[in-house]
């Protein structure tokens, strides 16, 4: 298989997603009739791309099974047993999504066996694992993005929930003032995560009351009197006190690697992850959430939030660096009247357009093909070279040398 193919793509609709950002990406100026979460790109069975090859629609699993080391390249395929290893997405939030975490390696393996031993199925409301592998993850803004991500340093924590008073109390500020390091960061969230909901709820319409005309320099207030009107009572509308608080520039990308709690708040994103659908929530939903699960594979070492910004390649080219085997985000802005040429060293690539028209065409045999805004392509290794040429925005996933 040594052809570019433009790339069908599925659209979640899940209830947090925006009725208008995916489908003003594709030049729609009115809003879609359901919620649109996130358009998926890739191999994952769940939602997998698709392509027309000699007259046959196939899905990008059989189009590499075929040819595994066409599509992917002789070591991506040796390095990910003939499999994609990266999902790609846009995700559009119109309201929070769920707090949430994954595994590491070691962990999802354990996981997932365990469930299949216990014979749970792989639908099941009360399933951890869907699948053995890890889910790194880089969320990458397009437009300005809220989000939460990883806990607070200790102290941060005890002055702000020094700020609600006698509440604060409720919420075990104690065991964080007499064990301020990760073993009481641990303690403090078991305490919290083992009530019952009633008395979840309580504590939550506790809080709410004392900061009702409360606010700080980093939106903690609002936030979560915004999360108590999505998720009323829910446990997780108190986490702004615990876990950092981020706004995204469009451009500016955060890397969640295992083990760390993050939400996203508002906004739209490209996002890039290893090829998983494994999910361990801790709250802002109505979906299964199992603390002792969690508590197992969370990290309780404070995060400094990290905020990536792209790192010039070239000219038109820059990437996002983080620490991921799977995957590799680039972005490339075409100016009109310049040309993008591929590098020489390369293997298997997704490529969509946000913004603008542009033709990509392979250099040895290729007719042009255009993409717009929406508009996505698979670049097999097997293309030797490729150029892009118009007026546009395009975001590039790859895995790494």
């Amino acid at each position: 298989m040594n052809q570019i193919q433009i790339l069908e793509n599925s659209i979640l609709n899940y209830s947090w997603g925006s009725k208008r950002f995916i489908s003003g990406l594709f030049g729609n100026t009115g809003s879609s009739d359901e919620p649109e979460a996130e358009l998926w790109m890739g191999a994952h069975p769940k939602a997998p791309s698709y392509a027309v090859v000699k007259g046959s629609r196939l899905s990008l699993a059989d189009l590499i099974e075929r040819d595994p080391k066409a599509v992917l390249g002789a070591t991506v395929a040796e390095r990910f047993s003939g499999k994609l290893p990266f999902l790609f997405k846009v995700l559009a939030a119109a309201r929070p999504l769920s707090i949430q975490t994954h595994p590491s390696m070691k962990q999802a393996g354990e996981g997932f066996a365990m469930e299949q031993a216990g014979k749970i199925p792989l639908d099941a409301l009360n399933r951890n694992y869907r699948d053995d592998n890890h889910k790194p993850e880089l969320l990458c803004a397009l437009t300005e993005m809220w989000a939460l991500k990883g806990f607070r340093r200790v102290e941060e924590i005890i002055d702000l929930m020094g700020q609600i008073n006698t509440a604060c109390h409720g919420l075990g500020v104690d065991i964080l003032r007499q064990n301020p390091g990760n073993a009481g960061l641990k303690m403090f969230f078991n305490y919290i995560m083992s009530m019952g909901k009633g008395e979840q709820a309580r504590l939550v319409g506790d809080v709410m009351a004392v900061i009702e005309g409360l606010n700080n320099s980093d939106n903690t207030f609002d936030w979560m009197k915004k999360l108590n009107q999505e998720y009323p009572g829910d446990i997780g509308v108190i986490s702004p006190l615990f876990l950092n608080v981020v706004l995204l520039k469009p451009g500016e990308a955060l890397y969640i690697p295992a083990g760390e709690l993050h939400a996203y708040l508002d906004g739209a994103g490209i996002e890039i992850m290893a090829n998983s659908d494994n999910v361990l929530r801790g709250g802002l939903t109505p979906k299964h959430v199992d603390p002792t699960e969690l508590l197992k594979i969370l990290s309780f070492v404070p995060d400094c939030p990290e905020i990536l910004t792209p790192v010039d390649q070239d000219s038109m080219e820059s990437v996002y660096l983080s620490e991921a085997k799977e995957f590799i985000l680039s972005v490339i802005y075409l100016n009109k009247g310049k040309i993008y040429k591929s590098p020489a060293a390369r293997n298997v690539e997704i490529i969509i357009c946000t913004k603008g028209k542009a033709d990509i065409r392979d250099l040895e045999n290729g007719e042009p093909l255009e993409l717009t805004g929406g508009g996505s392509v698979l670049v097999p290794a097997s293309v030797r070279e490729y150029q892009l040429e118009g007026e546009a925005t395009l975001y590039k996933a790859g895995v790494p040398f």
